[in-house]
C-alpha cells in the first residue's frame, strides 16, 4: 500500500483558516488530501469543502483518504486559475476560507511515468495536469539557446544558466533529442564547473525546477488566482498560501502587502474604499514549520506560509 502524503503545517493551516462549522472552504491545491481531511474533521452537517486539482492521480488519492467526510466535499480536477468560474459554477458567491497549497507530492515527483526526477532514467515530462501539450522534453528539445538560458534564469535563478543551455544545445545537435531526467543531469552536470558542483545540493536541481515551474506556468497561475480569490472571499474570510522558494513566495507577499494597504483608490480620485485596503495581514513575516514538523518530515523545511482576512470594508456595512 503506497503510503500517505504528509501535509505541510497542518495545525498552522486550521488557525490561519479560522476553519468553523458551518464555514465553506476551497482547497485549491488538493493534492493527497492531506490537508483537505484536516478541515472536513472540522466542518458539521452545513459546512463544505471544495477540493481542485488538475492531477487525476492526485484527486484519486485525496478521494480515497476523504471517505470517511462523505458528503461534506466536492472534488474537481480544475486548475486554481479557473476559481471564479467554479464557484459560479458551484453557486458560491462567496467562500469562508481558501488554502493554496504550492507544493509539489513527494508521488509525483518519485512517479517514473511523471518525468519529475532528476535521479531515475525516466522519460522526461513534469505535467501536474497531463492534459497540457508542452512537456518539459518539448522545451529542452526546441528552444534556442537563448530562450533556454533565460528560462533557466528566471524561474530557477540558476547561475550557470547559459553554460547549461548551451551544453544542452550541443548535446542535442550531436546525440539527438534528450529523452530522460537521468541524461539531462548529467548534461547539466557536466556544463557546471566541478568547484560549484560541491556546493547547494544536486548541480541539477534548478534547472529541473525552472522547467517544472515553466512546464506548469506555476508563477502566472499563482499571480491569476490571488484575485481571484480575494474577490471571492467573504467578510471576515480568510486565504493561507503555503509556498516553497523565493518566487512563489515573493508573488504571494507582494500581492497581500498591496492589498493590504490602508487605501487602494486611484490618487487622482476620491476614495471610496473608506481608507481601508481590502485584507487584514495575519502574517507580518512567513510562518515557518517547527523544528520538530521539519525532523518528522523535511519536506516543510523550505515552506513559508503567508495568511490574510478580508476586512468588513465600510461601502459594504449593511450590503
Amino acid at each position: 500500500m503506497t503510503e500517505e502524503h504528509i501535509p505541510v503545517m497542518v495545525e498552522e493551516v486550521l488557525f490561519y483558516l479560522n476553519c468553523r462549522e458551518t464555514g465553506i472552504y476551497v482547497d485549491a491545491t488538493l493534492g493527497d488530501g492531506g490537508h483537505a481531511a484536516a478541515i472536513c474533521s472540522l466542518l458539521g452537517p452545513s459546512g463544505h469543502l471544495i477540493g481542485l486539482d488538475w492531477d487525476d492521480a492526485a484527486l484519486e488519492r485525496a478521494a480515497k483518504r476523504l471517505e470517511k467526510f462523505k458528503g461534506k466535499f466536492t472534488l474537481l480536477q480544475r486548475s486554481y486559475t479557473e476559481l471564479e468560474a467554479i464557484l459560479s459554477e458551484q453557486g458560491l458567491p462567496r467562500v469562508d476560507g481558501i488554502l493554496l497549497d504550492l507544493g509539489v507530492s513527494t508521488l509525483q515527483l518519485t512517479d517514473p511515468e511523471r518525468g519529475f526526477s532528476y535521479r531515475q532514467d525516466e522519460q522526461l515530462d513534469m505535467r501536474m495536469d497531463r492534459r497540457l501539450e508542452t512537456d518539459a522534453a518539448d522545451l529542452v528539445n526546441r528552444l534556442p539557446a537563448s530562450s533556454l538560458a533565460g528560462l533557466l534564469y528566471r524561474y530557477g535563478e540558476e547561475r550557470w544558466a547559459r553554460r547549461i543551455a548551451a551544453q544542452v544545445v550541443d548535446y542535442r545537435e550531436i546525440h539527438g533529442p534528450i529523452r530522460s531526467g537521468a541524461e539531462l543531469a548529467e548534461v547539466v552536470k557536466s556544463a557546471i564547473p566541478a568547484a560549484a558542483r560541491r556546493k547547494g545540493g544536486h548541480p541539477a536541481r534548478r534547472t529541473f525546477q525552472a522547467l517544472r515551474i515553466a512546464v506548469n506556468r506555476e508563477l502566472e497561475n499563482i499571480e491569476s488566482f490571488l484575485p481571484q480569490a480575494v474577490a471571492h472571499l467573504a467578510p471576515g474570510g480568510r486565504i493561507c498560501v503555503i509556498a516553497y522558494h523565493s518566487l512563489e513566495d515573493r508573488i504571494v507577499k507582494h500581492f497581500l502587502r498591496e492589498h493590504s494597504r490602508r487605501c487602494n483608490c486611484p490618487p487622482a480620485l476620491p476614495c471610496t474604499c473608506g481608507g481601508e485596503g481590502e485584507l487584514l495581514l495575519l502574517t507580518r513575516k512567513a510562518v515557518r514549520p517547527s523544528a520538530k514538523e521539519v525532523a518528522l518530515n523535511p519536506r516543510a523545511r523550505s515552506a513559508l506560509l503567508r495568511a490574510a482576512e478580508r476586512r468588513v470594508l465600510k461601502r459594504e456595512e449593511g450590503a
